[in-house]
């Protein structure tokens, strides 16, 4: 199994970026995906998922309205689109699956994790 989390980068406060996982190894369709995200000194959280479908997501507080998950089960990739991005969101960003049909927000509910991508927003 691997997940493949691609786009991050340095940008300073109210920029946008895209991140993007690829999944290879499980059948994709078959997976809540997550996006999750630890700064420096800080436990992970939660901050987006989707159910298998696409139909249902949820969102941290404090990134709802900026940031927008979404999947293409055609691909395996899912994909976290932030906008107005603020220097609290600085973070390393991880993608995860649960082989599950039911979201959860837990890390421990997730089976799989990305190798993270570096997300700074300066301001």
């Amino acid at each position: 199994v691997q997940l493949q989390a691609s786009g991050g980068g340095l940008v300073r406060t109210g920029a946008s970026l895209r991140l993007s996982c690829a999944a290879s190894g499980i059948t994709f369709k078959n997976y809540v995906m997550g996006w999750f995200r630890q700064a420096p000194g800080k436990e992970r959280e939660f901050v987006a998922n989707i159910d298998w479908n696409g139909y249902s997501a949820d969102y941290l507080d404090s990134v709802k309205g900026r940031f927008t998950i979404s999947r293409d089960n055609a691909k395996n990739t899912v994909a976290l689109q932030m906008n107005d991005l603020n220097p609290e969101d600085t973070a390393v960003y991880y993608c995860a699956a649960r082989p599950r049909f039911t979201i959860s927000r837990l890390v421990r509910d997730y089976d799989f994790w990305g190798q993270g991508t570096q997300v700074t927003v300066s301001s």
